[in-house]
């Protein structure tokens, strides 16, 4: 008879949890904070999976949303005392974002200037994951100067805030939307 898994544990009571390895830690850890941001996120993307009406971008956010669970794996994972093998980032999980984004860009008009985010819900929707996105990617940075980071993470999160820039344009000119030059008052 298998055991029955619970979502509570009780072992976080206290402000402590585990990292991947079982070291444990305060839940405002470096670590903690980095994975946390990526699965806040992955949670984004998967909100603007369920908006979205493009075909193909559905299933690049559902590769992109199990792409995240495995940096968040490798973000939870303390090197130390980790024995078990995790998945891991590898340079064809970023060709595949930038071949996205090559060819979404094939389909928009040619960037020539700042646009200012919104237009349609789902377009304010990429720029507000573009944007945690961003945030995950400082905090990781952060991390890998004091502790072991996949340098393949750092870029993952750096090219899909590109793809969710460009994720943005394409579905925006898709349903028509036109684009807020950012005109700065000098």
């Amino acid at each position: 008879m298998e055991k029955e898994w619970k979502i509570y544990t009780k072992t976080g009571d206290k402000g402590e949890t585990s990292l991947i390895g079982g070291k444990r830690v305060p839940k405002y850890h470096e670590r903690i904070e980095a994975y946390g941001t990526v699965d806040e996120l992955n949670s984004y993307i998967g909100l603007i999976h369920d908006l979205c009406i493009n075909k193909n971008a559905k299933v690049i956010l559902l590769e992109i949303q199990d792409r995240l669970f495995t940096a968040e794996a490798l973000l939870a994972e303390d090197p130390e005392t980790s024995k078990n093998p995790l998945p891991q980032i590898i340079e064809g999980d970023i060709t595949l974002l930038e071949n996205e984004i090559d060819s979404m860009n094939l389909t928009i008009p040619e960037l020539k200037s700042f646009i200012l985010p919104g237009g349609h819900p789902i377009v304010s929707h990429c720029h507000i994951a573009r944007c945690i996105c961003r945030r995950a990617e400082r905090i990781t940075i952060k991390l890998s100067e004091t502790a072991e980071v996949s340098p393949l993470v750092i870029k993952y999160l750096n090219r899909l805030s590109d793809y969710l820039f460009v994720l943005a344009r394409k579905l925006g000119h898709d349903l028509g939307v036109r684009e807020n030059i950012w005109k700065p008052k000098l």
